[in-house]
């Protein structure tokens, strides 16, 4: 994790705007300017920041309450880490009965099994029996060819089962397990937003993370300015993009990784090999919905540069910077003119 003036930052996306900067933006004008405030918390296993816009005190006051009981009600929804939630119960039953769940789990399940088949399985919620097996941030386990062969018919997403009329979820071989974690945060992310504005406020920032949703503008009507963090060079950014009623989310190599023997091994894994991925440093996904970008930067990372370039550029409101494996980035088509160096 990184400072960046008064923000502490997750690793993944910088969120740019400083303190100082805000309380003068109130300071200004502080009968006629709207309120900007700022609260984190922990939520979803990681630092939850919310960045509220509001015409005064009191309604940014609500619209904060509402984007982290959001959150807050996501998780205990959402989560394969506490055992009372659905997908959990979906994943206990694995092999034997399907599970009735609530049109949200059903909707988010959906969603990402169509993440899985544009990006050709880049995207993989069934990856988990191989993650697990790795477990990148605690033993630091590199497993043999045998025991990543054992694992492959349990990672294999298109065997996952949804009833959208019966509203339930089934995974058909024991030892499968469902996991949202690369789609879930942007997800909440969206959702967070949606509750804000209901309460009132204007504009402003939820960040889960590092999978940043921005709605609205500053009282100046500027944009949120958020850095894109240098892969190989901690504390480095690469670029600064401005975004307006957009989110953001990279994937990269450097966030979970050890190394052993002089190699790279990291938390990002191809869905063919349950090796993982080497043709990327990381990848920056911009889109409306925090859903697509939060799915679409793991994704395209396993998709490789030419491939998950391609494929952006044919996505109406979607852009990208992908850095390769050899360090050289490519931005695409509608993001150049927008980038700025830090």
């Amino acid at each position: 994790m990184m400072t960046h003036g008064s923000f502490a930052v997750p690793y993944k996306v910088v969120f740019c705007l400083t303190m100082a900067f805000l309380i003068g933006c109130v300071a200004a004008q502080p009968v006629t300017q709207p309120v900007v405030s700022k609260r984190a918390q922990m939520h979803m296993g990681t630092l939850v920041t919310l960045t509220v816009v509001a015409p005064d005190t009191s309604v940014s006051e609500q619209a904060m309450r509402a984007g982290f009981n959001e959150i807050k009600r996501l998780e205990q929804l959402l989560s394969t880490w506490r055992p009372d939630t659905e997908l959990s119960l979906v994943n206990a039953e694995a092999g034997r009965r399907a599970v009735k769940v609530s049109q949200e789990t059903l909707e988010l399940v959906i969603r990402s099994l169509d993440m899985a088949n544009l990006t050709h399985g880049g995207f993989n919620i069934a990856l988990g029996p191989a993650v697990q097996a790795w477990n990148v941030t605690e033993r630091q386990h590199v497993p043999d060819d045998r025991e990543l062969q054992k694992l492959k018919p349990l990672v294999d997403w298109t065997s996952i089962q949804v009833n959208r009329v019966a509203q339930t979820i089934f995974l058909p071989r024991k030892g499968m397990r469902i996991d949202i974690g690369g789609i879930g945060k942007g997800y909440a992310a969206d959702r967070a937003v949606a509750e804000m504005r209901r309460a009132g406020a204007i504009g402003g920032v939820v960040a889960l993370s590092g999978d940043i949703k921005t709605f609205g503008m500053l009282p100046e009507g500027n944009g949120f300015p958020v850095g894109i963090q240098h892969p190989r060079r901690e504390g480095e950014l690469i670029a600064i993009v401005e975004l307006k009623d957009e989110a953001i989310s990279t994937a990269g190599d450097y966030e979970r990784f050890f190394v052993q023997d002089g190699v790279r091994y990291h938390h990002i894994l191809s869905p063919q090999t349950l090796q993982p991925v080497r043709v990327c440093q990381s990848v920056t996904i911009i889109a409306k919905e925090g859903v697509v970008a939060d799915g679409l930067d793991t994704g395209i990372f396993v998709l490789g540069p030419e491939e998950g370039m391609a494929l952006v550029e044919s996505l109406p409101g979607v852009e990208a910077i992908i850095i390769d494996a050899e360090g050289t980035m490519t931005v695409s088509s509608g993001l150049r003119d927008r980038l700025r160096t830090p």
